[in-house]
């Protein structure tokens, strides 16, 4: 099995274009997610956070020490909770997801109370030959300027 310049597995090779990097090694990965400035949220099945990186800490105001082991929901506003828990549970356990190729846009709720626009993907993770999701994977990203501006030209008539 092929090792990583640190002696780790490298489990996960990708194709890059370039001769300089042939490899993508599972500490590479972890950086990515990591650093990136999107946010990058993974729950169980059950809807508890697996992973929460420093985009969803400067997103929502939690750090991931506050939300690993968490229900997701808590960054769903309360009026919402009830909708989103039955869409969420429906697709853990059919493994369908009509939103798997779209850019979803909703609110979240912010540690300190406000509501945040954010515009995001999801990816439902799977174990090989399971029938069911283990995981869901979302990628988001502020998107309340944008949301508040079509919002304005709505309320002013222009469209």
């Amino acid at each position: 099995m092929a090792t990583d310049e640190l002696g780790g597995e490298a489990a996960c090779a990708l194709p890059v274009h370039g001769d300089v990097v042939e490899e993508l090694t599972d500490h590479a990965l972890a950086d990515v997610l990591r650093r990136t400035s999107d946010a990058v949220v993974v729950a169980d099945r059950a809807g508890d956070v697996l992973l929460w990186n420093d985009g969803a800490t400067r997103l929502l105001g939690w750090t991931a020490e506050q939300m690993v082991g968490r229900p997701m929901s808590a960054i769903v506003p309360e009026r919402l909770r009830a909708r989103h828990d039955a869409g969420f549970h429906r697709t853990m356990e059919t493994g369908e997801t009509q939103y798997g190729d779209s850019m979803l846009q909703v609110p979240a709720q912010h540690r300190d109370g406000h509501t945040v626009s954010v515009a995001f993907t999801v990816t439902l993770l799977w174990h090989p030959g399971q029938k069911a999701p283990y995981a869901i994977a979302a990628i988001m990203r502020d998107d309340t300027e944008r949301w508040e501006l079509a919002r304005a030209v709505r309320l002013s008539g222009g469209g």
